[in-house]
Parts: structure tokens; sequence; C-alpha cells
């Protein structure tokens, strides 16, 4: 007995009427009917591709997040002064007013162990524990004036993919795949995959649907072991038996659809069957072993491993294929200096050199295959670290906290200059001096590089409008080609 359709069967039409009101009624079957027009367009298939609002630069985004943030004046973000001023105490200005997640008393200033250099014809200078990014740098845009509103991981992971610090809205790729739906209808339009030994703090909210259909959230897939968890067929279960039972399950979804009119039915039917072809396509496009001996020289993948290398490589090989939106998280980033496992000395360099090959190898492979061209590639943290050393409790091992007023990223491929860098900040670091940039800001050129209006790209919900970018964000155009 389904106890919910017995009490909806017994109540009368006065009543229901009389407690929620006509004008109520009215409202949510508009809303409802807009939602499901905004999601179909014409087309019962969800994930079918859809037109952009203008020309797009790129067809798809790879983004590579570095979950708990590098720190940027050791990497991309040279400052002479901080070694000057090294182990002195920091400008009083730098106090006032402000909140660190770590930092007691009154810190020194802690400069870069690491050389500084410029490379490439455009003479971008970053640091020696980069020697592969070297390479690729006239290939990029690098944004050394990015700025955040949150100082914490997971509200600051949220903000950046969600637009919102707390785990309930759509995340960036599932507006992308809401807007444009796929050009692969035998693997999802939003794939994510995961490294350093954990999820990301902001859990899978970072790339989850939100109050979208949830036919637009991230699929996680893995290296090790089952591609993705329970789409493989149960003991007793053959493929013929799996597509008899999927053909009655349909039909009794599509019966449910036209009763009730719910999306998320039509989304129910569409996972079931993309799930029936990802049995033999995830396999297929997660199988990196079937690349030749020199792109694993290349990227120095190990088959069978959970890496970034890995994940890097099958980034490549699902954009070629036409997946949407590939989202990477590489955790370990969090270099607060409590000891070997998190300082500037030891795990830093470590982290590097898991991350510099592979990620030089995609763009280098991108370029080769002709795909750079049409694939964005964005590299970031969440958030900034400071010009000081946190020193926690006394540590002796050098460290820098959460700083949320300034951070570098970079972006590479389809849309974005080559060889460029965007802003600037004060000489120790602390601040942004030159042409800043919010994750607003960030997340409306993305989608503005898909070929999306962030203003235009909306969904209702509870009566309003909702967008990735809230009511904030520009297109920052001197970042684009």
């Amino acid at each position: 007995m389904n106890l919910f359709h017995e009490k909806s069967h017994a109540t009368t039409r006065r009543h229901f009427l009389g407690k929620f009101g006509l004008g109520a009624l009215a409202l949510s079957l508009l809303d409802g009917r807009a939602a499901s027009a905004a999601l179909s367009g014409a087309t019962s298939d969800p994930m079918a591709p859809r037109a952009p609002h203008f020309v797009p630069r790129a067809k798809r985004v790879i983004y590579l997040h570095m979950a708990g943030s590098p720190p940027q004046q050791d990497l991309f973000d040279h400052k002479p002064k901080l070694a000057e001023l090294n182990g002195q105490p920091c400008p009083d200005s730098f106090l006032q007013m402000e909140r660190f997640a770590f930092i007691k008393g009154h810190p020194t200033i802690l400069g870069s162990p690491y050389k500084f250099a410029p490379h490439g014809q455009a003479g971008i200078t970053t640091s020696e524990l980069l020697p592969h990014f070297h390479s690729i740098s006239d290939d990029v845009t690098l944004v050394n004036s990015m700025f955040t509103d949150q100082f914490n991981h997971a509200p600051a992971q949220l903000f950046l993919y969600t637009g919102a610090p707390r785990p309930e809205r759509p995340s960036m790729g599932a507006w992308a795949t809401y807007g444009l739906g796929t050009d692969n209808s035998d693997l999802p339009g939003f794939v994510v995959l995961v490294s350093g030994g954990r999820q990301p703090d902001g859990g899978k909210a970072t790339f989850g649907s939100g109050w979208l259909p949830s036919v637009y959230q991230g699929v996680q897939c893995r290296t090790v072991g089952d591609p993705v968890l329970y789409v493989s067929d149960p003991p007793g279960m053959d493929r013929a038996g799996r597509r008899r039972s999927l053909d009655a399950l349909r039909d009794l979804n599509e019966k449910q659809a036209a009763y009730f009119g719910d999306d998320e039915t039509l989304t129910r039917i569409s996972q079931y069957e993309l799930a029936f072809r990802m049995q033999v396509s995830v396999p297929d496009v997660m199988d990196i072993s079937k690349e030749p001996p020199e792109v694993h020289e290349m990227y120095g993948t190990a088959p069978g491993k959970q890496s970034l290398a890995n994940n890097c490589l099958l980034a490549r090989r699902l954009v070629e294929r036409g997946v949407r939106f590939v989202q990477i998280f590489d955790w370990g980033w969090d270099i607060h200096g409590t000891g070997p496992s998190d300082d500037l000395i030891t795990h830093l360099p470590a982290k590097c050199k898991e991350m510099d090959r592979p990620v030089a190898a995609l763009i280098k492979d991108l370029k080769q295959r002709g795909l750079l061209d049409d694939t964005l590639v964005v590299f970031s943290g969440e958030f900034g670290r400071t010009a000081m050393n946190e020193a926690r409790n006394g540590s002796t091992f050098l460290g820098r906290d959460h700083h949320p007023h300034c951070f570098s990223i970079w972006m590479a491929g389809g849309g974005v200059k080559r060889g460029y860098v965007h802003g600037a900040t004060d000489e120790l670091g602390y601040r942004i001096t030159k042409d800043p940039v919010h994750i607003h800001d960030l997340q409306a050129t993305i989608l503005h590089i898909l070929g999306m209006d962030h203003e235009r790209l909306t969904y209702r919900f509870q009566g309003r409008d909702f967008r990735l970018t809230d009511v904030h964000g520009k297109v920052v155009k001197a970042l684009l080609a």
C-alpha cells in the first residue's frame, strides 16, 4: 500500500483548493511547465545537444582543481619583497579587521624558498617547482588577481562551483550540461575524477545538480575496480535480461510521467538507459592501457592505479568522445606547515612533481590532437595562501594559512589568450592592485566561453529564476582571445 497515494485519494477537491488556493495551484503549474519546457527543449531526452545562446569559443571544459589550494607565492606570483622581509613581523595593517583560519598572534613574513624565472616567448615568470609547466606557459592565461568571499575549504569549494557557500545549488558542470546537453549519448555529459586519497571538502555537492533535474549531476568514475559503482549487472543477470527489465521499467515510468508530469520521472528513464549503455562505453573509455607507450611516458601514467596522471589522460579520452564537462579533484594541497606531510619544503615539491608532468602533458596532448582550440582547461584551488608563516602551535615547519583576498589560477585552450598574465597583487602578495577577478566573474566567463549568457541561463525554482552567478558576475573580456 502506498500511503501517500491513499491520502491523496482521500483528499477532496474542495479541501485541496481551500487549503492551497487556485492562485498557488496556477503558479505551481506555470513554474512546472516553464521548468519542463526549459528542460525538454522540444525533445524528451534531457541530455540531447542544445544550441548555445551565441557562437561558443569552446565546446567543453576540463577543470583541474587542486583541492586545499596551492600557495600562489611559491608557484605563480613571484614576490621578491617577501624574500627580502622573510622572518620579519608582518605589517599591522595585515591584521586589522582580518580573520584567519589558524594564524594566532602576530605572524612573520614568509618568503618563498624557491627560485623564479621567466619562461617561453611570453616570458611568464614561474617557480622552479614547475619545470614541465614552463614548456606550456606560452599556451596559458595566468590570472594572479582572483579573489573569493570564503576562507574555509568546504564553503570556498561550494562557492566556486555552485555560486553559494552552502550545499544546495547546482554545480558548474550541471549548469553546463543543462544548458548544452552532451555530444555522446553513451557517456555522462558531466564526469568527475578524484585523486589524492579523499573527496573534496565540499563533498558531492561540488558536482551535484542541486534542484536541477538529477540527470545533470556529475557522475564519479573510478580508476580502480568498477569504473562506476552499481552499474554492473548483479550475479545471475545477463545483458538480455537487463534489457527486458529496463523495457518493463520504461513502460511503467512513461505511464507515471504522463499521469504526474514530473520531470524527475523523465530523468529516471534517461538514467536507466544511460546506465545500460555505460556498461559497454565506460569500461572502454576508462581503459587507458590501450594507449601507446609514448603517451604513458608523456603523462607518467600507471594503468590500474588512482593518480592525477591517470585522471589527466582520462580527461583527454573523455572529451575526445564528446563529454561536455570533466571535473578533476586532486587532494593534498593544503600547505599549512604543521609537519612534513603539509609543509613547503617536503610536501609541496612532492605534490608539484605529481601534478606538473601530467597537467603539462594534457595541454600538449590536446594541442597535438587539435582539441585544445575548442576545449577550455582551467587550473585552480579554492582560495589563496597567506604571505605569512602560519607556525600553528609553534610549528617549525614552513606553511601558509588560508587567504581569500588574492590567488592565482590559469586557463588554456578555447577562447582565452595565450602567453598572457592578467592582474597583479601588491609587493607582498596580500591584496590585489590591478584587474580583480571575483569567483562570479570566473563563472560568467567560463559560461560565456561555452556560448552561454550567464544572465540568461536560469532555472525557475520556488518562484525565482536562479542562475550560477546568483545576481552577480561579469565576463572578463580581457581574458578572451
